[in-house]
Formats: C-alpha cells, structure tokens, sequence
C-alpha cells in the first residue's frame, strides 16, 4: 500500500529564516528588542522610540521581514486545510508573501500620503510606527503559531479561531492603544476618524478577506 508523506521542509526552512532574522534584530539592538518583547503590556517602547523613529529603521525592517514570512506560511497552512490540498506551491506562497507584503506597504504610504496632505506628519509617522510595532510583535508570535500548527496537532476548526482569537486580541490591544494616545484629538474630529476608521483600517481588511475567499 502506498502511503503519502507530506514534507514540511518548506515550512521549516522557512521558520528557521524568520528565527534568524529576529535573532538579527536581537543582536543588533539588544536594549530595543528587550523593552518591544513587553510592548503589549509596557508604553515604555512606544514613547521613548516613537521619537527617535527614521523613514526606513533598520530594526523594524528586519522584524517587518519576519512578519511577511510567518504570517505568508500561517496564510498557505490556511490554505491548505480549507482547500484540502497537501504538496506546498513555492509559486502560490511567494505570490501570497507578495501579496502581503504590497498590502501593508500601499497601506503605509497611503496613510503618509494623507498625513502630508493635511499637513500633520508628525501624527501621522507616531500612528504608524505604533502600528507597525504591533504587527511586528504578531511577526514574532506568529513563529510559536505556525510550529505549534506544522508539527504538533492536527489542524482543526477550533484551533484555527483559538489562534485568530489570540492574533485579533494583540491587534485590537494595538489600535486601543493607538486611540488612546490621541483620545483627545480624536473627540475633537470624531467624524474624521470615523471616516478614517472606515476607510483605511476596516475597508482594506474586508477586500483582502474577499479576495482570500474567492
């Protein structure tokens, strides 16, 4: 009787890159990195690096480079367990991570698009560098997420919403965190930042949600 071996040793060699470049990120900023492994619960990194923040930060870029791989592999096991399907596609996974990677990025020059606009940048790059802070820390908890779903249990319906409910709560953690920041602004143009929420926080998510479905 034939039996069919599934190789992960995409996935792995995978895992171990995103490994590697949050073991970079460690070494190159040990300090940095210690006070961003509290960020959920500690402001601390927000403030004193929010200041001190460049167009292209060496840091955030490595972590950003982390993000785009874990979150492209969490997307393709996804994949394959709604679509039943078990070789892996290198091409179908590099399009994803393309994918992924475009979408935040569009995302973040659109907004600094609208800070330069209304002449408020300096908002504008202080929202932004706490967002992408929180991504990248889902960056990182998403390496635990996808060795637990690879090689640990079989994936399963309640699993899956085990793992979203824990990857929405850090996100959700992240904009509360945001908004109060600016909480006070925020009352003052409260149609603004509806608009905004609308527009560029919820719309985005519901077509990238569509375009995965079909």
């Amino acid at each position: 009787m034939l039996r069919e071996i599934v190789s992960n040793e995409l996935y792995t060699v995978l895992l171990v890159i995103g490994l590697a470049i949050v073991a970079i990120a460690k070494l190159a900023n040990p300090k940095r990195f210690n006070d961003f492994v509290y960020v959920l619960g500690n402001y601390k990194y927000l403030k004193i690096y929010s200041k001190d923040q460049k167009f292209l930060d060496k840091f955030d870029a490595l972590l950003f480079g982390n993000l785009i791989i874990t979150s492209s592999v969490f997307v393709y096991i996804l994949f394959q367990y709604f679509t039943e399907t078990k070789e892996i596609s290198v091409n179908l996974l590099f399009k994803i991570a393309i994918g992924i990677a475009s979408f935040f990025l569009i995302k973040v020059l659109i907004e600094r698009l609208i800070g330069s606009l209304f002449e408020i940048d300096k908002l504008i790059d202080e929202y932004i560098f706490q967002k992408i802070s929180y991504k990248n820390y889902i960056g990182i908890l998403l390496l635990p997420i996808n060795a637990v779903l690879l090689y640990s249990f079989n994936l399963t319906l309640p699993i899956i919403y085990l793992m979203f409910t824990i990857l929405l709560i850090v996100n959700v953690i992240g904009l509360i965190t945001s908004y109060k920041t600016h909480q006070s602004l925020i009352k003052h143009h409260f149609f603004y930042f509806i608009l905004y929420l609308c527009a560029l926080e919820i719309t985005p998510y519901v077509i990238l949600y569509k375009v995965f479905m079909t």
